[in-house]
């Protein structure tokens, strides 16, 4: 009758009959009075939403402390209700240290017992003994009741999380893919909410220990530990050791057949983000969400793409339809702000991301969202306040830290700015964007040399991961101005006409006009370099170019008119600065007209920026969003380009 019992409660649990369920578990413990069968009763009354009846169920039957799976389950009723302290007086606020080394000791036994038993090794003239299949059992067991310990602490961070401890659930996470490798919600948890810097989280991988694990089935131990240890890697920052990234993905697309699977194509959609290949990034997560268009884990990745390849029809429906469907998800207000963010409704836009960061305060790109609303409009204490809480909330990612640095740089709080991008270079040390803005920086303060050696760097790591050249463009022209203000005017003449080559390569493929915004400033530039080379013709001939795309510009009309003079006098020379105007005040002019340009800009349409979604993750997760290339460029140069 029992045997006849327990297979009636699992099949109506399997069809979700829950009423069922409950109907013969309960005749079933009457009859078994196992602690079991009440574990199993009380997880289907857990499993039908019934959290305090599951819990005084198990308190009624004094199973809180018969094993760690009791524990675990009463200690997840608690957390469902928010009842966070609780849960950590069931769980305990420390995880046990004995727990750390004898989970592994324990697998690796029974992995070898196993191994053993399926190879048929047996010791000579010896059959397995009762004892010897108690001991494995035992063995067993302790292996559950591991793996239940790790979910423990899984939960004991998730305490501290909601209690805005996280560097007490970064270890209670760390601590449960310690005992367990397996646990994969930890680890989840540790990359989405960027809780380790890249550096820290590839160290991690490599201290987990992948041969503990065990298998039932045909596949070796070794096999599953590398095939696990793959899938984690792709989780993992694409800031970092993108060659490991693509060998791991390679590799289980070929030998695993894994190629179409949508967790991979979101980790290859994330590293062509980085990369600044954004129509590759949305051409992956659009044949995604066409099979899945409720996949929410591709969405804020999604909408970055939309936002930065200026599709805001697309965004619109996208955000209707998903109002329409699932008003409770965040991703679904971060839609909506998103689509705001690119008509320039700033506003409006700010009041949905803080509506997504209020429905889940660890939600990272709305937090970002939220933050660049105010960077548009200008508000740069409140922006420095929302950046901040994301630092806080987000402490492996650079990015809060980069946009902290960005926006004392505009406020030319020059010491502050280095303070907040030497933060964030300690966080990450591969991202160009990041570089750039701390060769500004250097710029400013008149260390040439630096900046010239970081804007090199910026423009070496983008070419080594493979980004488009197209939007670094802003950082070789920075380059040019610091080879300029160093007298280097062949160099600086260099990288300007690599500037305007690949601007206009660019605008020939590019949908809008953005692509040549700044061109006029570079042209300007590429002037003043030619005048100071005692070229004056070729000065001539790039001033019009430059008032030929932007009439109104009044340091090229200036230039121009000082060009013309000085070819009708006949001087070639080298005192064009000595006798116009010096150097320090044509860059104070130009400064002046950069800020009234900007100004301008973010009350009529907003700035141009860069929105990622994450993970690594972000993240990344990950969201990030540039404040634009405008408070990036120095001198002449304007825009993203």
């Amino acid at each position: 009758m029992q045997s006849f019992l327990k297979e009636w409660r699992q099949d109506a649990m399997h069809k979700h009959q829950y009423d069922s369920a409950i109907f013969i578990g309960d005749k079933l413990l009457a009859l078994t009075n196992d602690p079991k069968d009440a574990f199993w009763l009380a997880q289907i009354h857990f499993q039908t939403g019934n959290y305090s009846r599951a819990l005084t169920f198990l308190a009624k039957h004094k199973l809180l402390d018969h094993s760690p799976s009791c524990r675990y389950l009463a200690a997840h009723c608690c957390v469902k209700q928010s009842k966070f302290e609780d849960a950590l007086a069931i769980l305990g606020d420390k995880t046990p240290g004995h727990l750390l080394g004898n989970a592994n000791k324990s697998r690796r036994k029974l992995q070898h017992t196993s191994g053993n038993a399926r190879n048929g090794i047996h010791r000579k003239g010896s059959s397995r003994t009762e004892k010897g299949g108690q001991s494995e059992e035992q063995e067993r067991e302790a292996t559950s009741d591991s793996k239940y310990e790790a979910a423990m602490c899984f939960l004991r961070g998730v305490c501290f999380a909601k209690q805005n401890s996280y560097d007490r659930a970064k270890e209670c996470y760390m601590d449960a893919v310690r005992i367990d490798v397996q646990c994969f919600e930890a680890f989840d948890q540790l990359m989405k909410n960027s809780l380790l810097p890249p550096d820290e989280e590839w160290e991690f991988l490599e201290s987990l220990d992948f041969d503990s694990m065990t298998t039932n089935g045909t596949e070796t131990a070794q096999e599953a530990a590398h095939f696990t240890k793959m899938l984690y890697t792709t989780r993992l920052s694409k800031y970092k050791n993108p060659a490991e990234f693509s060998n791991a993905v390679d590799s289980l697309s070929q030998h695993y057949k894994l190629d179409t699977n949508p967790d991979l194509l979101l980790s290859k959609a994330e590293l062509l983000f980085t990369q600044c290949r954004f129509k590759q990034a949305l051409a992956i997560t659009t044949s995604v969400l066409a099979a899945d268009q409720y996949n929410f884990s591709f969405l804020p990745l999604h909408l970055a793409c939309l936002h930065e390849l200026h599709q805001p029809n697309t965004l619109f429906l996208l955000a209707h339809r998903l109002a329409d469907t699932y008003p409770d998800e965040p991703a679904t207000w971060l839609a909506v702000g998103v689509y705001y963010l690119s008509i320039s409704q700033i506003a409006e836009a700010r009041r949905f991301f803080s509506k997504a960061s209020m429905m889940n305060p660890h939600f990272g790109p709305a937090w970002i969202g939220f933050a660049h609303t105010f960077a548009l409009e200008g508000e740069h204490d409140q922006a420095v306040s929302a950046y901040g809480t994301a630092a806080r909330l987000f402490q492996g990612t650079h990015l809060p830290q980069l946009f902290l640095g960005m926006q004392h740089l505009q406020l030319h709080n020059l010491t502050l700015a280095h303070e907040y991008l030497t933060t964030a270079h300690k966080l990450c040390r591969t991202d160009p964007l990041l570089l750039n803005e701390t060769g500004v920086v250097f710029y400013h303060l008149d260390h040439l040399p630096e900046a010239i050696n970081l804007f090199h760097q910026a423009l070496a790591i983008a070419d080594e991961i493979d980004s488009d050249p197209t939007f670094w463009l802003a950082t070789r022209a920075n380059l040019g101005h610091a080879y300029r203000r160093q007298h280097q005017w062949s160099l600086a003449l260099g990288e300007f006409d690599e500037v305007l080559r690949q601007g206009s390569a660019s605008s020939q493929q590019a949908d809008s006009n953005s692509s040549t915004a700044g061109k006029h400033h570079i042209l300007a530039a590429k002037g003043l370099v030619l005048l100071e080379m005692g070229r004056t013709w070729e000065a001539i001939g790039s001033l019009h170019e430059a008032l030929g795309v932007c009439p109104q510009d009044p340091v090229a009309t200036d230039l121009l008119a000082r060009a013309l003079e000085e070819n009708v006098g006949g001087d070639e020379g080298g005192e064009f600065g000595d006798e116009i105007r010096t150097e320090d005040q044509l860059e104070a002019a130009m400064e002046v007209k950069r800020q009234e340009m900007m100004r301008r800009e973010a009350r009529k349409t907003g700035r141009r920026g860069k929105v990622v979604g994450g993970g690594d993750s972000a993240g990344a997760g990950r969201a990030r969003m540039s404040e634009g290339g405008e408070d990036s460029m120095m001198v002449m140069s304007d825009g993203d380009e």
